[in-house]
């Protein structure tokens, strides 16, 4: 095969449109001088480009990738914590159980005026509570306790407000609560790596999130392996 100068190769692919005289591209080049004639702008193009590495090579900080990668799924169990199949499948069974039942009170409550105050998390998550919620407030209230999580300790207060708030949010998921929610397993499976002992009773209500999450609402990639 015939050798090809490179520019040759690059006229190839771009072919050269205007006219440019030849010219010197070992010349003096100062870029914050202004070309005085469109000639000498072209020129300078010409000398930038002759400069310009035939192959850059990106400069990848390794720390960024593994952290973007880590966002994707959740921490595996710590060996002992995974749940069984058997005890997953319970759960999201009973969880359909309760969210036809929130379904069926909810034409009840829906009338009903919904104070504001009462979605703070010292209030229990009574039936005549989240039943009224539409679903901005569903989704506004679990981004809220979800950032409060991302900065705290996980509690059983906040576990029956975060169940709640999953029973009452319709499927199929708008993109906003789809990412909450896979948001909410993977924090909820960093807390579990802190816990000590796997018999703390932090670790079946994190599952039972993390279940709900992923075998409940389809985010099977985010699913614990059966133990």
């Amino acid at each position: 095969m015939a050798w090809v100068p490179a520019e040759s190769a690059v006229e190839e692919l771009m072919p050269r449109l205007l006219p440019v005289e030849p010219c010197d591209l070992t010349e003096s080049f100062d870029p914050s001088v202004p070309p005085r004639t469109s000639q000498e702008y072209l020129q300078r193009v010409q000398i930038e480009a002759a400069r310009c590495p035939e192959v850059v090579v990106a400069q990848i900080d390794p720390k960024k990738l593994r952290r973007k990668q880590s966002l994707s799924g959740c921490q595996p169990a710590p060996e002992g914590y995974s749940p069984t199949l058997q005890w997953q499948q319970q759960q999201v069974a009973q969880f359909s159980a309760v969210r036809q039942s929130v379904n069926r009170h909810r034409s009840h409550w829906k009338s009903q005026q919904l104070d504001s105050n009462v979605t703070m998390i010292g209030f229990p998550p009574l039936l005549s509570i989240v039943s009224r919620m539409n679903q901005a407030t569903v989704t506004s209230v679990l981004e809220y306790l979800s950032n409060w999580f991302g900065e705290k300790d996980f509690t059983p207060e906040l576990g029956r407000w975060l169940y709640a708030l999953l029973a009452c949010l319709e499927k199929p998921l708008l993109p906003e609560a789809h990412s909450l929610i896979r948001q909410l397993a993977r924090r909820c499976s960093e807390v579990r790596l802190l816990v000590d002992s796997k018999d703390d009773e932090r670790v079946p209500a994190l599952n039972l999130l993390i279940c709900l999450v992923s075998r409940y609402f389809d985010q099977r990639d985010l699913a614990d392996e059966p133990s």
